[in-house]
């Protein structure tokens, strides 16, 4: 039997199966870890689990990160902002169409991370070539998505709370245009977008529930039968299960679908 741990490369890193020999480990734990090429750290993503066949190829953890480690790590985030500054300033010489949004250096400084957006595909080749000259390490550069530099500039949404991207989303799970209308949403860009532009990640919190209550329920522009006539529902309001129906004396009532 193996112990095998998941662990989140740096802040912003893949999620990647590790063995964690004789470690106890748990969910929230900054680790120190193997990496391709040299030593990097991470925070482990849930519980341990028991594998039956041992698997040399996988990488392990070396330890649980103690004060100095943590200590270094923020040395690390100290200087790699210094970094991203010198980079965008060689970004500019070279005049590229890119936009710099962090860096990150691995554990032990060999590698450098550069975290970019662009509107389409960037040759960086010169770039990279001259930071290696300027830094001495290896260097990647990474295009990210607009949700991915909201996380990692923060910032706080319109309900006044710290992006939930920055509190606690590890992944971004798909959002659509159905979970507003089904949760009877302005359908109006401003309202219903996050700072990064796309619909906010909160749309899909509660969309579960809303489909469930939303059953049985008319829809808008409807034809029904109520107890004072026939008529046309102009409004639903789901979680109170109550519709409005304009009757064909075009009187107003409000109709219960409680269950």
């Amino acid at each position: 039997m193996e112990t095998l741990v998941q662990v989140r490369l740096r802040e912003m890193g893949s999620v990647l199966c590790f063995r964690a020999e004789g470690l106890n480990l748990k969910a929230g734990d900054i680790c120190i870890i193997e990496a391709e090429r040299g030593i990097d750290y991470g925070q482990v993503q849930g519980e341990p689990v028991l594998a039956d066949k041992p698997d040399d190829s996988v990488k392990k953890v070396l330890r649980v990160a103690n004060d100095v480690d943590k200590r270094q790590i923020e040395d690390n985030k100290k200087k790699a902002h210094e970094t991203s500054v010198t980079c965008s300033q060689k970004v500019h010489e070279h005049k590229l169409d890119m936009k710099l949004v962090g860096a990150e250096y691995s554990f032990d400084r060999s590698k450098i991370l550069f975290y970019f957006t662009a509107e389409g595909r960037v040759d960086f080749r010169e770039l990279v070539r001259d930071l290696a000259k300027v830094f001495k390490a290896r260097i990647e550069l990474r295009q990210i998505g607009v949700r991915d530099e909201a996380k990692m500039c923060g910032g706080f949404g319109p309900c006044g709370r710290e992006l939930c991207c920055c509190r606690f989303l590890k992944d971004f799970e798909p959002v659509t245009i159905k979970m507003a209308k089904d949760q009877n949403l302005s359908l109006n860009p401003p309202k219903i977008s996050g700072l990064c532009g796309r619909l906010m990640c909160c749309l899909s919190y509660e969309h579960k529930h809303y489909k469930e209550m939303n059953r049985g329920l008319p829809r808008e522009g409807e034809r029904v039968d109520t107890p004072e006539g026939k008529g046309k529902v102009i409004s639903v309001n789901i979680l109170k299960r109550l519709a409005t129906v304009v009757l064909e004396d075009g009187k107003f009532i409000e109709v219960s679908y409680k269950k």
